[in-house]
């Protein structure tokens, strides 16, 4: 049995695949890489209900509504842009255009967080996110990048999935292959079958 990480570190290896919702059924797409990976902070969301009787808190009910935060990136490159926030390369000048007329994409978010003793793959599988932030700064002494943001919401699945991760028992052919399709077995071993997003 490997040894299990005592501490993490390190983002990388952020993917997106988008999901692809067919006659009920749910597929992901190839996952594509996004370069550039700075910070990913994603809190729990969901609400807490007490039920008071007996004059205590009797029961406590804990919603689990997933993850929501930011995804920090030196730079969205324009596949990213066109596949989930619908701008439009004209074919001819090879010219990016933002069209609020288009949906967002719903996608799978795939990363990889390294550990003092194994690397941990993570996805979240029904991800939307907002566009990035247009910005600037004029360089100083130093050339320093600027960064760009997405605010990710990470929603349950109709199934109830939100996320899987690898472990230090995780075998290595199934490490090595996933960032090629999204992983999509659940804890019984069936494959998933639905997600709350109705996009294509």
């Amino acid at each position: 049995m490997p040894d299990a990480n005592k501490v993490q570190f390190n983002l990388k290896n952020v993917h997106y695949a988008l999901v692809i919702n067919k006659d009920g059924a749910v597929s992901w797409g190839t996952p594509v890489h996004v370069p550039g990976a700075v910070t990913l902070t994603l809190e729990p969301q969901g609400n807490t209900e007490p039920f008071h009787a007996d004059g205590i808190t009797y029961y406590q009910s804990i919603a689990n509504n997933g993850y929501s935060g930011d995804l920090e990136m030196a730079r969205f490159p324009d596949k990213m842009l066109e596949d989930i926030w619908g701008f439009k390369m004209d074919e001819t000048d090879k010219v990016l255009t933002e069209d609020a007329n288009t949906e967002p994409r719903s996608f799978a978010l795939l990363y990889q967080i390294d550990g003092d003793k194994n690397e941990d793959n993570y996805c979240l599988y029904n991800c939307s996110g907002t566009r990035p932030g247009i910005g600037g700064t004029t360089n100083t002494e130093s050339k320093t990048p600027q960064t760009k943001s997405s605010t990710i919401s990470a929603i349950p699945m109709a199934n109830g999935k939100i996320m899987s991760r690898t472990t230090s028992d995780t075998p290595k052919a199934v490490k090595d292959n996933w960032y090629k399709n999204v992983y999509e077995k659940t804890i019984n071993g069936e494959a998933d079958n639905g997600t709350n997003d109705s996009s294509e």
